[in-house]
């Protein structure tokens, strides 16, 4: 089966819509920046899951992060993505975390920030306590006091590969449905097994065979990280000249690291020179 892919689909007898994402390689990609521990990695492969179901939700080109911030031995974990299914992510923690520490173990106190940022338009951003025992819980929260919309997420994570559905009444819907409370006991059922090994058309067979469902074209997941020489050679820019020139007399050369890959940029004292001088120009990535 393919992997790193996101599927959409409708029941033609209810007004409710499905996606279902499966990751293995994006995943992977995003754990390689850093060695993040067991717990830590679960929770990362949940987010990025939950974005890319998030991301899929939007009628428009933009940017959609999803942020989590705590008080607890993790102060940070986000997602950040793009209509077209672009993902990068980090997380900042200290100390050991046990393997099966939970989401208020990680976080402690702390929220759930989604920020939707159109390429057009007024940027938007919902905020929610991280008050339920999952990662899915909150999420389903944020539907409900977002848009009113009932909803049943479902995330797994296990280091390796990362996989979530999302199941939604559709918006023309307002009154109680006895689909989607029908429709959500069926997808319960999911095992994260099946969710890592199955191809989605038997996933969909087995959970909903006697149901009419329409499955979409499927849609690429990727990791993508926007870093660059560039970039970094501007935030040395914002620094005091003659501290960067102290490092760089200390040193021989400054190494910026990037938060959310594994890329290095090395700058030398000529680099450093066109910095300061505005006419840096990168004609290598490193």
């Amino acid at each position: 089966m393919s992997k790193d892919i996101l599927h959409r689909y409708l029941f033609d007898n209810a007004d409710v819509r499905g996606e279902m994402v499966q990751l293995e390689k994006s995943y992977q990609e995003i754990l390689s920046a850093h060695e993040y521990p067991f717990a830590l990695q679960q929770l990362l492969g949940q987010l990025m899951a939950a974005t890319s179901l998030l991301t899929a939700t939007i009628k428009f080109s933009g940017d959609i992060s999803v942020q989590l911030q705590g008080d607890g031995p993790v102060s940070l974990a986000v997602i950040n993505g793009t209509n077209l299914q672009a993902l990068r992510g980090v997380a900042r923690w200290k100390g050991e975390l046990a393997d099966d520490a939970s989401l208020t173990d990680l976080m402690g106190k702390g929220v759930m920030v989604i920020t939707l940022t159109p390429d057009e338009g007024e940027r938007y951003q919902g905020i929610v306590s991280l008050e339920n025992e999952s990662l899915a819980a909150c999420l389903e929260e944020y539907f409900s006091q977002s848009e009113q919309l009932p909803t049943r997420i479902t995330l797994f994570a296990d280091g390796k590969q990362a996989a979530g559905m999302l199941l939604q009444v559709l918006p023309t819907q307002t009154d109680e449905n006895e689909d989607f409370n029908h429709l959500m006991a069926l997808t319960e059922t999911i095992k994260q097994e099946e969710l890592f090994t199955l191809d989605a058309e038997d996933i969909l067979h087995r959970l909903y065979h006697q149901e009419e469902v329409r499955l979409f074209d499927p849609v690429d997941v990727t990791f993508k990280c926007t870093c660059s020489k560039e970039r970094s050679a501007k935030a040395l820019a914002t620094l005091a000249q003659n501290e960067v020139e102290t490092i760089l007399a200390e040193e021989g050369k400054i190494e910026m690291g990037c938060e959310y890959c594994p890329a290095v940029y090395i700058f030398d004292s000529i680099d450093i020179a066109a910095i300061f001088a505005g006419n840096f120009e990168s004609t290598t990535q490193q």
